[in-house]
C-alpha cells in the first residue's frame, strides 16, 4: 500500500487563477501587511496577472460585482468591478490597512482619516494607492467605461463598519487587538 501526503497549503487562490506567481506574491508566512507591502502587491497583481484577471472578470448592472482571489493568515486579495455609478457605502476596514490598484476604467472615492476633512481622489487605470487602518471611503465606478480593481487587505476578514456619510467615521477608530488576541 502506497500513503501520499499533500503538502498543507497555508494559502487559497481562485481555482481559475493559474499564474504559478500569485503564490510567491502572497508571502503566506507574513501575518501582517503594512500598506506600502499590500500596494506592492496590488500594483503587481494588475500588471502581471492581467490576462487572468480578465478572465475572471464579471459586470453586473443591477449590483457591483466581486470575487475573492486569494487569502492567506497575513492578506486577502480581492477582484471588484465597477459600472458607471456603482458604489460602496461610506466604510472603513475594521481596523484593517488596506490598497486597491485600478485594473481599469476610472473610479472615484471619497475618504476621510478620523478628525480630518472628507477628501476626493480619482484613479485610473495603472493607479493605486496603500491606505492604513484608520482610513474610511465610498468608491465609485466613474466615467463611461466600466473599471475593474484589484483589492487588498491585512489582516484578513475583519469585518467593515458602514457609515451614513463619511461625516459619521468616528474620532478615534477602535484597536483591532482584541481581534487579534493581542
Amino acid at each position: 500500500m502506497t500513503t501520499s501526503i499533500t503538502p498543507r497549503q497555508d494559502f487559497e487562490i481562485h481555482p481559475q487563477l493559474t499564474d504559478p506567481l500569485l503564490p510567491e506574491l502572497l508571502h503566506p508566512d507574513r501575518l501582517l501587511w503594512t500598506p506600502r507591502e499590500l500596494a506592492e502587491l496590488t500594483s503587481t497583481v494588475t500588471t502581471e496577472l492581467t490576462s487572468g484577471l480578465r478572465g475572471l472578470l464579471r459586470f453586473d448592472p443591477d449590483h457591483r460585482w466581486w470575487a475573492r482571489l486569494a487569502l492567506t493568515d497575513g492578506v486577502e486579495l480581492w477582484l471588484l468591478s465597477w459600472l458607471p455609478g456603482q458604489r460602496t457605502k461610506p466604510h472603513d476596514h475594521g481596523g484593517a490597512s488596506g490598497s486597491f490598484t485600478v485594473l481599469q476604467g476610472e473610479i472615484g472615492e471619497e475618504y476621510r482619516y478620523p478628525g480630518g476633512p472628507v477628501r476626493r481622489r480619482t484613479h485610473v487605470a495603472g493607479e493605486g494607492i496603500g491606505f492604513g487602518a484608520g482610513r474610511a471611503h465610498q468608491v465609485t465606478g466613474i466615467g463611461t467605461e466600466p473599471a475593474a480593481s484589484v483589492h487588498a487587505y491585512s489582516p484578513p476578514l475583519v469585518a467593515t463598519r458602514e457609515y451614513a456619510t463619511l461625516a459619521d467615521v468616528p474620532a478615534e477608530i477602535p484597536s483591532l487587538a482584541p481581534i487579534l488576541g493581542r
